[in-house]
């Protein structure tokens, strides 16, 4: 199983027309693109998943992370643990985009 993670930005000239209507529609585009990127590897396991620089996941990455969080769940008997996995994919994505910043606007 492989994850290919795309991070779209929700506020490029290029996604406002369609993020500004839709929640999501920046990820929605980006996973579509990863989807036929990898049409030809169809029976694989390699997940495209698309987050938004403002949070958003398309449902793929939702659908995933929720498993991922279930199974971890079930080994440590912690319910917690879904909670967990998406609270660590925000941070990660917000110091991803602290590390686009001159240093002295953000300091982590």
């Amino acid at each position: 199983m492989a994850w290919d993670v795309t991070i779209a930005d929700t506020y490029a000239e290029s996604h406002l027309s369609a993020t500004t209507l839709t929640a999501g529609a920046a990820a929605d585009k980006a996973a579509a693109n990863k989807e036929m990127k990898y049409s030809a590897l169809a029976n694989t396991h390699i997940f495209p998943v698309a987050i938004e620089t403002s949070g958003v996941m398309n449902q793929l990455a939702v659908d995933l992370v929720s498993e991922t969080g279930r199974r971890i769940s079930s080994v440590t008997e912690d319910t917690r643990e879904t909670m967990f996995l998406f609270q660590r994919l925000s941070v990660a994505l917000q110091r991803g985009k602290c590390g686009l910043l001159p240093s002295h606007l953000c300091q982590l």
